[in-house]
């Protein structure tokens, strides 16, 4: 049980964000343990993803190749995994906490006995010391996520199942390519070996997607604004400040709750997590369901009528002032001076 899987979730033979953020973490704790990164793509017209994926350090690429496992559909899906991992005994497997990872996690991690941590924001490799059993475990993959309502943040371990499972939400880790040039193993796996026919008793017959038209995971620039902006026409001044920045409006869920804007905006534990290298948090108190989706922004600007707002702690600037005072000559400024 040496090796890290990585489930790879594929859209029209591209792997998805949320995996290659994986990958990344993947190979550093692969490094750590000092054992092979792998990762599994199950789909069809797969013949990019190693081009895409090898970068960021993978050892053993498999490939599923099938058009009756694209798009993806629980059964089938579990099957691979599942027989997969009981024939190559990975000690960890990581998948995307999306609809496609919390449809597949728990299945899996059921039918293997092992235990599955969910919407991990964190990922470390230490040891565990049982005291009631007497016993030391070395190098557990500490599977680290906010509990009870983000109030606190909660260390898990698995001292003895595999594989231990966790599932990571898109944005939590960053996505970094470790070669350009790095070769590993491609293999091709018979479905027919890992799956049976009974598995694909459902047939999608129809897909229909709507992209979202907000994209708060690339935007450089987020002006968000939470429940102390106070209406919707102070909101409208942020989005006149994002549009003067070329940035992104992002809100907290106490904003969204309250109707100030529309959940695709949320920003926090519950919402989409961000880094980019501007944020402007107008109103934000900063509760930790909120930092959690924003913590490693580059740059934070906090503005705030109360100067004791925990989000301060964390800010790089603090403007001490409303909403009305202080975002109508920011973007008096930047129309000015920008060019």
């Amino acid at each position: 049980m040496n090796n890290i899987f990585v489930y790879l979730e594929i859209e029209d033979g591209i792997a998805g964000d949320v995996s290659l953020e994986l990958l990344t973490k993947g190979r550093s704790l692969a490094d750590q343990l000092n054992c092979k990164l792998e990762a599994v793509a199950a789909g069809h017209h797969l013949d990019k993803i190693g081009k895409q994926v090898f970068p960021y350090g993978v050892d053993t690429l498999y490939l599923a190749d099938d058009k009756r496992l694209a798009p993806y559909t629980s059964l089938p899906h579990t099957s691979l995994l599942v027989n997969l991992f009981k024939e190559k005994k990975p000690q960890i497997a990581l998948m995307g906490a999306t609809s496609v990872g919390r449809d597949l996690g728990p299945r899996v991690s059921s039918a293997l006995f092992s235990g599955l941590t969910a919407d991990c924001t964190s990922l470390e490799i230490g040891n565990y010391q049982d005291k009631k059993a007497g016993k030391t475990y070395e190098n557990l993959l500490y599977q680290i996520r906010p509990a009870f309502g983000g109030n606190i943040v909660a260390t898990i371990v698995n001292p003895e199942c595999r594989p231990q499972m966790a599932t990571v939400r898109e944005g939590v880790m960053k996505k970094e390519i470790k070669d350009e040039n790095y070769k590993g193993e491609t293999q091709q796996l018979d479905v027919s070996n890992y799956v049976s026919d009974a598995d694909f008793v459902i047939e999608i017959i129809e897909r229909h997607i709507e992209k979202s038209k907000v994209n708060l995971k690339s935007a450089p620039i987020i002006v968000s604004g939470g429940y102390g902006v106070g209406s919707p026409e102070n909101f409208q001044l942020l989005y006149e400040l994002a549009n003067v920045l070329g940035g992104e409006v992002g809100a907290s869920r106490a904003a969204v709750d309250a109707g100030l804007a529309d959940h695709e905006r949320q920003i926090g534990q519950t919402g989409t997590t961000v880094r980019p290298k501007l944020y402007i948090a107008c109103g934000i108190s900063g509760q930790i369901q909120h930092i959690a989706g924003m913590q490693e922004s580059a740059m934070i600007i906090s503005i705030n009528s109360d100067p004791n707002a925990p989000i301060n702690t964390i800010a790089n600037y603090v403007i001490t002032g409303t909403i009305e005072e202080v975002i109508p000559k920011m973007i008096k400024y930047y129309k000015k001076n920008s060019k």
